[in-house]
């Protein structure tokens, strides 16, 4: 096996009431003003305000750009960076879900880095480190409070920017189920799904070693147990930590073995209809991974035992079918939509998405390679 590289936080605060030790922590860097980049529905809710006092009472300023939308693009990183300038903050806070997050780490490499988000597109691609960025998280899912993933839409091409850099991984990472109980249920479905999708993804990636697959394997085994739950008891606190737990892991598994052909086209569908992502990936995973069947049989047939099939006995093709069952099941479950045709997604625009998806860094470690009609016959099956 070759030499790997392990990326993750510094530090990552996880469970109940961890929101205050968050407070002491950046207290203890010494940082002065944050900007706090999040979203409307937050500052209704009184979360950001309530962030906003606990820094205060630890001697920290702090200035809030709520302006995230639910897919950020170049023009909302400009215009959060606009805010940082000229306040003087010293470092960024991002809470909320996936969006805030991406925003905050966009805005914070470019504060650094200089030049345009679209420069930065691939992997690796700055120079330094970002501004600090504190990532609080308030959904059970993207884990981009941990990763060094960062997506963007570029309005001008219609495309959702990878942008893959070790430079983006935040600081410190905040997980506090107490901030998630109030997150509605189909928010709590598209973003277990999203988790689920990591976990898979990185399972069967080409990239894959031990460590990742411990990380993928039980992250499987907490969202079959507990995403339901979840989903139709958004107050079960114990649910919600699971999932908390579940989603990090699914991050650590993706954040080292990376992801494939689901992402690829999820990013497609997201940048081009402005599509939530969570439930693109929850409707392309048992397409793509039926595609992936031919040679991940073995691995998926593992997967399948995480999500509480019993295989025993099954050849490894059987074992990888029960596998997509078991996807497709717990989609069903939790109210996922049949296919990304009642989502607004049309077969005339298949050759685009197909032809943006195999430019897509996160197909790079599918574990086989599809051909533009490869991928073309998936999407129309997604459909």
């Amino acid at each position: 096996m070759a030499a790997t590289a392990f990326f993750i936080p510094s530090v990552n605060l996880m469970g109940t009431g961890c929101l205050k030790d968050a407070a002491a922590a950046i207290q203890s860097y010494g940082w002065k003003k944050a900007l706090v980049v999040t979203d409307a529905p937050l500052v209704k809710t009184g979360m950001v305000g309530k962030v906003a006092e606990l820094l205060a009472a630890h001697g920290v300023t702090s200035v809030v750009f709520d302006h995230v939308k639910p897919n950020p693009n170049v023009a909302n990183v400009e215009d959060g960076l606009a805010v940082l300038k000229a306040n003087d903050c010293d470092f960024v806070i991002s809470l909320g879900g996936g969006s805030p997050h991406d925003c905050a780490k966009a805005i914070a490499l470019v504060a650094a880095n200089g030049g345009s988000i679209t420069e930065y597109e691939g992997v690796d691609r700055s120079a330094k480190p970002q501004l600090p960025l504190v990532a609080i998280n308030t959904t059970a899912g993207t884990a981009s409070e941990m990763t060094r993933f960062c997506i963007i839409t570029d309005d001008s091409r219609h495309v959702k920017m990878a942008i893959v850099d070790k430079h983006t991984t935040p600081v410190l990472s905040v997980n506090d189920p107490e901030l998630m109980a109030g997150m509605p249920a189909s928010l709590t479905a598209a973003t277990g799904m999203d988790a689920l999708t990591h976990a898979i993804e990185a399972y069967v990636s080409t990239a894959a070693t031990p460590v990742t697959d411990a990380c993928a394997l039980q992250a499987v085994r907490l969202i079959s147990a507990n995403l339901r739950t979840a989903v139709n008891d958004g107050s079960n606190i114990e649910a919600r930590e699971q999932m908390a737990y579940a989603q990090f892991l699914a991050g650590m598994a993706f954040n080292n073995a990376s992801l494939g052909y689901v992402h690829a086209m999820a990013h497609q569908l997201g940048g081009f209809y402005d599509l939530p992502h969570g439930v693109c990936n929850a409707i392309l995973l048992p397409h793509v991974q039926a595609f992936n069947a031919r040679v991940a049989a073995k691995r998926l047939g593992e997967l399948a035992a995480a999500m509480g099939c019993e295989v025993r006995g099954l050849s490894d093709e059987a074992a990888a079918d029960a596998c997509l069952q078991a996807i497709r099941a717990l989609s069903a479950d939790v109210h996922i939509p049949a296919g990304v045709g009642q989502l607004g997604a049309k077969e005339e625009d298949i050759p685009t998405l197909a032809t943006n998806a195999m430019k897509d860094a996160c197909g790079f470690t599918n574990p086989v390679q599809p051909g533009f009609e490869e991928v073309c016959e998936i999407f129309r099956q997604a459909l």
